[in-house]
């Protein structure tokens, strides 16, 4: 078999600091299921960037090579499939897939033949350009037309350029069991829905990936049994607004608990929840089961109601401190955390300065903070001017940071002496004689193994000893 890594690549283009790779090979053995690739398989290397979405997408698309008789590997210099799974949710995520393709041109003088493909959201949204900018990709595929990928990767090995860029109102992949390459043999993701109908005026989300649609309640809670019985002891139920999902006569809420019930063991996330949408059933389902983590993404945007108004989010600054207010008053051990866009269309000092106060008073877990870059295509780009300037954005972004970072710290510190129940998922990326995993509230914790005989995917509970902004550090309870 080919074990290699398939490079996934998280970029926070934005926010200096918190672009990472992953490693999977790292990570465990996250190609031991994939059949044995013979002397003569075909070989893919895969990279993918961006959102939890783009992983699960990627899961995908190796299951379809899978069943094309693919075998994978980490070196693209030996692969005859070089796929990049892409992000267009900003101008810089987009420039440095154009940067790896220029990178790519040696994978063509060594190999010839092999061919170069773009999946995802800058497939949909560029499409011709691909093909003409660095005369080097020669398939082009959207989010919803991964079951075309054989077809067009043979039309491709004969030499002709292929495309496919329709988006579905039905595809949803719900009968496609994914290749568990983004996981850690612990943790995974399941999606229960595509697409997004919120046309958010700075998002180009809907124009990538369609109209939203959900899966049937029935094949999604299959997929994490399935999950259960390979020994998966958490999943993150993912969509673009989770708590829009509606199937027949099932919401989220009800979805939730399906969920939940099928082991107590079972740690469950979901993410996004768009602050407009989320609802009280939701609320009480996560107060009612021990095992849905207390923890919510709850993206802000901004802190100004004015801005919040141009940016089409559907909710005011009071409306949506009162929402905060009512999680908390459900769940009072609930973790928020949100994302911040700095320098939208307009955005005065006065209007950044509410979304500073909304940083100190909402006090986010975690945030993902960029400024704001324009995309063609959205309802901004026609009708608002850019008009804040660069270097203000910066700054702009530079306080939110270091406010934000201020806060992590502050409840970072807090932890120390407390105990919380915590999931290993491997190992230290800087000890391989500490164990890592993740609390209830989606902190990551370290601690040291002493000669235990814990394992991934065990429950542990560890006392706090030290903490950073982002990390904790305890030892095990006896």
């Amino acid at each position: 078999m080919n074990k290699g890594k398939i490079t996934q690549k998280v970029f926070v283009p934005e926010a200096p600091g918190l672009e990472k790779t992953i490693d999977e090979t790292r990570q465990g053995s996250a190609f031991e299921d994939l059949r044995q690739a013979g002397p003569k398989a075909r070989n893919a290397y895969i990279e993918t960037y961006g959102c939890q979405m783009n992983f699960s997408d990627t899961e995908i698309i190796a299951s379809v090579l899978t069943d094309m008789g693919y075998g994978f590997t980490q070196d693209e210099l030996t692969a005859d499939l070089v796929l990049l799974n892409t992000c267009a949710i900003r101008e810089n995520a987009e420039e440095k897939v154009w940067n790896r393709l220029k990178a790519l041109k040696r994978v063509k003088k060594t190999r010839p033949n092999t061919v170069v493909g773009v999946m995802g959201c800058m497939a949909e949204r560029l499409k011709a350009q691909l093909m003409d900018r660095e005369q080097l990709v020669d398939l082009v595929v959207g989010p919803d037309a991964y079951r075309d990928i054989p077809r067009l990767v043979e039309e491709a090995e004969t030499g002709q350029k292929s495309v496919n860029v329709l988006l579905s109102r039905e595809e949803t992949y719900a009968d496609i069991s994914p290749i568990r390459l983004n996981s850690n043999g612990v943790t995974s993701f399941i999606s229960i829905m595509r697409g997004c109908d919120n046309m958010c005026s700075f998002c180009v989300v809907p124009f990538t990936r369609g109209r939203e649609r959900s899966r049937d309640p029935e094949s999604i809670v299959n997929e994490a049994k399935e999950l259960v019985a390979q020994g998966y002891k958490e999943v993150t139920l993912l969509g673009q607004n989770v708590d829009s999902y509606h199937y027949e006569d099932t919401n989220f809420a009800q979805l939730l608990e399906k969920v939940a019930l099928i082991s107590p063991d079972l740690r469950v996330r979901f993410s996004t929840s768009h602050p407009k949408d989320i609802v009280d059933d939701v609320l009480h389902t996560m107060a009612k089961y021990e095992n849905i983590c207390n923890y919510i993404h709850l993206p802000v945007q901004s802190g100004s109601s004015r801005i919040l108004e141009v940016m089409r989010r559907g909710y005011s600054r009071e409306w949506y401190m009162n929402k905060v207010n009512r999680i908390r008053e459900i769940i009072p051990d609930c973790s928020i955390s949100t994302d911040i866009i700095t320098g939208f269309c307009s955005e005065t000092e006065e209007d950044h300065q509410e979304t500073l106060s909304m940083v100190e008073w909402a006090r986010y877990s975690m945030a993902f903070m960029f400024f704001y870059s324009e995309r063609p295509g959205t309802l901004a780009a026609r009708k608002y001017p850019d008009d804040v300037d660069l270097e203000i954005k910066k700054q702009r972004l530079a306080e939110v940071i270091e406010l934000q970072n201020r806060i992590q710290r502050e409840i970072s510190f807090a932890c120390i002496g407390k105990t919380c129940k915590v999931l290993i998922e491997g190992n230290s990326k800087r000890s391989q004689d500490d164990w890592c995993g993740r609390n209830d509230h989606n902190q990551m914790v370290i601690f040291p193994k002493n000669g235990s005989d814990l394992k991934p995917g065990d429950y542990v509970m560890v006392k706090i000893t030290e903490a950073t902004s982002i990390t904790l550090k305890g030892e095990v309870m006896a």
